[in-house]
């Protein structure tokens, strides 16, 4: 039986020669926002994995929009500049059915703070810290920035922003474009009603708290190009209660879809510190699967897939019609690879590594299954 993994499938214009996403990983590696020999490395490396669409990292469409000083950005020539060497170079490297995607974002009143690695905690000024937005002057959490709630001119400049960013993604040859509606991000502090306490049209009840990202989308829609898939990532959930729900997100997608979304990338959470998260292998799916079912929107699911069997399984069983893969993939750069020996398939390999297919060298294959574990095996110890 044929592999539902490796089955092609359209959006759009654009055909992908199978349902394996990279997810948006931030690297937290840029020079004032510029892309950095990292991300030649970082993206040149995953665009040979046999994925069929390699998202960006959440790429800011400002520099109040970076979660943290060293995240990337897209907000002048420069930064577009540092982005078309690393698109360039995965391109003329990578897989021969790559499509690339980039994930335009704004952090909002969860900007200026530190980066991971060195404690994800807000800035001081005396350490750079700039003033964050948001839909209501609410910070995070107990010793955050807090934002200026955004006003008329505030609320146009950033969907101008959104509109310049995909304008110059769109020049840099991107195949898919999706912005950030989640993980507590300006647009999902927009729809939780734990972060916008607004009392204009842009708050209140559901549809003026789904006002703003719903105008910021159709602007983007009105600038990129035809037949390029838009979409966008939305947490389905705030997991606190009285916050943002799955009803309200099949709401929200549905509108998306009236006005010409073209797929969902559902992930979860982000908003309030208080969520509690059940974290599992694929503890996200199901909420793919419940937007697929009843919106009819293509969707993307992500969290905790990591597993050959299991990912053939998502897709064989129409819970989503993209797996999203992130840290299974910085584990295992080869991924798709590997699932495709294990599930019978094949996938197109660049053809400086073309030697490296098994069916090249069948006989070192042979001995590695009698003698050692094999990889997916390995794998399947991250679950």
């Amino acid at each position: 039986m044929s592999s539902a993994l490796f089955s092609p499938i359209r959006l759009g214009d654009v055909e992908f020669a199978n349902r394996i996403v990279i997810s948006p990983m931030c690297q937290y590696m840029a020079d004032d926002g510029a892309a950095t020999d990292w991300h030649l490395m970082h993206y040149g490396n995953l665009a040979m994995s046999g994925a069929a669409l390699l998202f960006t990292e959440a790429t800011a469409v400002s520099a109040e929009g970076r979660i943290s000083a060293q995240c990337l950005g897209l907000w002048t020539d420069a930064h577009e500049a540092a982005i078309d060497r690393f698109m360039t170079f995965s391109r003329t490297n990578g897989g021969p059915d790559l499509k690339i995607g980039i994930q335009l974002a704004h952090a909002g009143r969860k900007a200026s703070v530190h980066r991971p690695a060195d404690g994800a905690q807000p800035l001081t000024a005396a350490e750079g810290a700039w003033q964050t937005l948001g839909p209501s002057a609410l910070p995070y959490d107990t010793g955050w920035h807090t934002p200026q709630a955004m006003d008329r001119v505030a609320l146009d400049r950033v969907k101008a922003d959104f509109v310049q960013a995909a304008e110059r993604s769109a020049r840099l040859g991107f195949d898919v474009c999706e912005f950030h509606v989640g993980h507590g991000y300006l647009l999902h502090q927009f729809l939780s009603p734990l972060s916008n306490q607004r009392n204009d049209e842009y708050g209140g009840d559901l549809a003026g708290r789904m006002r703003y990202p719903l105008e910021v989308f159709q602007a983007v829609k009105a600038v990129w190009p035809a037949g390029r898939p838009l979409g966008v990532r939305v947490s389905a959930t705030d997991w606190v209660e009285g916050g943002w729900t799955v009803e309200e997100t099949l709401a929200f997608v549905q509108a998306l879809k009236q006005v010409g979304c073209d797929f969902a990338d559902i992930t979860t959470s982000g908003v309030d510190p208080r969520q509690k998260i059940p974290v599992g292998p694929g503890y996200q799916v199901a909420f793919a699967e419940t937007v697929k079912r009843e919106t009819g929107m293509p969707t993307m699911a992500v969290g905790m897939i990591n597993d050959p069997e299991q990912a053939e399984t998502i897709i064989r069983d129409g819970q989503a019609d993209f797996v999203m893969l992130a840290r299974g993939m910085m584990y295992d750069p080869r991924w798709a690879w590997h699932a495709a020996e294990a599930l019978g398939a094949t996938v197109a390999y660049p053809p400086q590594y073309a030697r490296a297919e098994p069916s090249r060298w069948p006989q070192a294959f042979a001995h590695r299954r009698e003698t050692a574990p094999d990889t997916i095996g390995d794998m399947r110890q991250l679950k």
